[in-house]
């Protein structure tokens, strides 16, 4: 990382040009996490709480929806909960981004780390991606950050928009996790349809900051493109630490995201040595 990079990026922050997109990287950083901390744990912690054919055991999506195929989509809601149920405390770097008031904020696991870490203040929200499967004709849900549903008219008001895309584990166990979840959201999701108007409004002219993101399976890269979507055409950046897959190296070309090869302890040392955490 150069200092020039650091500096556009402490920049675009502390201009509010930024969107952090944060992915399930982000609990390394926690202290004593507990829950699943990517796709393949989360698959087999799935396996290990019920019988799931062996070709499958490390494959979220399929794992998913062998379940609700065959057990009934509420026992995978209630796994699903389960794996979660210990929510980490949030990081340094989740409180340091909350503390800057941005107007979006993009989760996409379900652990319910960045909501925590914004708990306390006034002036936001949970905008969450629901499945087909229980909500049939919505693509998200609203809520206050006591947990309490809302409507769209509510959320004009808030100062930091919390989009969790895949849905959380809180306020109301809410996942996009299975095969058909995916199939249709990823069927609408090149017309948008999925994406609330409030975060397409919120995207314009915005920059993207990857943190905690792996683009090494078509899903996230899927999600991420299409979130990305009509923003600005950059700068975006990414931390991504080691070596990268074909595919993530392909990502970040298309999608003109700068990499950053560091880990996130090193980055958040090295943002917050110029821009203060956040009282």
């Amino acid at each position: 990382m150069t200092a020039l990079q650091l500096d556009a990026i402490v920049a675009a922050l502390a201009e509010k040009r930024a969107i952090p997109y944060l992915g399930p990287g982000m609990l390394a950083l926690t202290v004593e996490n507990t829950v699943p901390a990517t796709a393949v744990a989360l698959a087999e912690q799935l396996a290990a709480r019920t019988t799931l054919p062996f070709k499958i055991r490390k494959n979220l999506t399929a794992a998913a929806q062998y379940i609700e195929n065959f057990k009934h989509r509420k026992t995978l809601v209630t796994l699903m909960n389960e794996a979660f149920v210990h929510q980490p405390e949030p990081a340094p770097l989740h409180r340091h981004l909350a503390g800057l008031h941005l107007p979006l904020i993009v989760d996409a696991w379900y652990d319910g780390a960045m909501a925590k870490a914004l708990a306390g203040q006034e002036g936001w929200g949970m905008l969450q991606g629901v499945s087909r499967a229980e909500h049939r004709d919505q693509w998200v849900k609203y809520y206050l950050p006591d947990g309490t549903p809302c409507d769209a008219a509510q959320m004009e008001q808030w100062r930091t928009v919390l989009y969790q895309p895949i849905g959380s584990v809180s306020p109301a166990g809410n996942y996009i996790v299975s095969d058909s979840d995916y199939v249709e959201v990823l069927t609408e999701i090149d017309i948008q349809s999925p994406i609330p108007a409030l975060v397409q409004e919120l995207r314009k002219g915005k920059g993207f900051l990857f943190l905690g993101c792996r683009f090494d399976s078509q899903l996230t890269r899927s999600y991420a493109r299409q979130i990305m979507k009509r923003s600005s055409d950059g700068p975006h950046w990414a931390v991504l630490p080691g070596e990268l897959a074909k595919n993530e190296e392909r990502f970040l070309q298309e999608q003109n995201i700068t990499r950053l090869d560091m880990d996130l302890n090193a980055f958040f040392d090295a943002v917050t040595e110029i821009m203060p955490v956040a009282a």
